[in-house]
């Protein structure tokens, strides 16, 4: 899946010369926790957080400089440079530009303009749709040897038994770089037949982790 079908294109953002009494009205009214900083062309110049405008508010002992404070300008906060993607990249490059640069949300830019916007919510919620994990269904994980065809074959075994694919992942066997690990999403609530199935041709089924039935 690319970012450009899971973004969101109508993205809050406000200007340099804006105040943080506007950031903090508009991220309250949006109910949002990131707001991009554009300027008059709408490329992004800035990135402004809840956690910024929770540091950069007036504490009580402060109370003699709250208006100036709420006054100061969004280029005086804001942090930058930022770090954007492109509506064509990979949801799972983005995943890893989440975890290796500790971020929250990422703005979309196309031709050096803001077109949309994720967050780690919406990139969570993007991977648990890519799993399968909220249709309902079946798991079984199944240990093969890391050698080409071995998705396909497995993967004939549960058509034969008229069950539905939700989805795949595959991950190595970390106690033996010789085994990988197939993690199939099935469409049915009873996967026993494809488990014997997939037991008869030698497969080892490490979940569910049901005993073989009595010969």
């Amino acid at each position: 899946m690319i970012i450009e079908e899971m973004m969101v294109t109508e993205v809050a953002t406000l200007l340099p010369d804006s105040t943080v009494a506007e950031a903090i009205e508009l991220m309250t009214e949006k109910r949002i926790r990131h707001l991009p900083i554009v300027d008059v062309t709408n490329k992004v110049v800035g990135i402004l957080t809840d956690r910024d405008v929770k540091e950069f508010s007036p504490s009580p002992f402060q109370a003699d400089h709250k208006d100036d404070l709420f006054q100061t300008k969004l280029l005086d906060v804001m942090t930058t440079p930022v770090i954007t993607g492109h509506p064509l990249d990979f949801v799972e490059e983005v995943a890893v530009l989440f975890m290796e640069e500790h971020i929250g949300c990422l703005p979309i830019v196309s031709e050096d303009k803001l077109v949309g916007m994720i967050t780690e919510t919406d990139l969570l919620h993007t991977l648990i749709q890519l799993t399968g994990a909220k249709q309902p269904g079946s798991q079984i994980e199944v240990k093969v040897p890391n050698r080409a065809g071995m998705l396909f074959e497995v993967a004939g075994i549960i058509r034969k038994n008229h069950s539905n694919i939700h989805s795949v992942l595959v991950y190595p066997f970390k106690k033996d770089e010789r085994f990988k690990i197939l993690v199939f999403r099935v469409q049915t609530m009873n996967p026993m037949s494809v488990i014997e199935d997939l037991r008869e041709e030698g497969h080892d089924v490490l979940w569910p982790n049901l005993p073989t039935s009595p010969l």
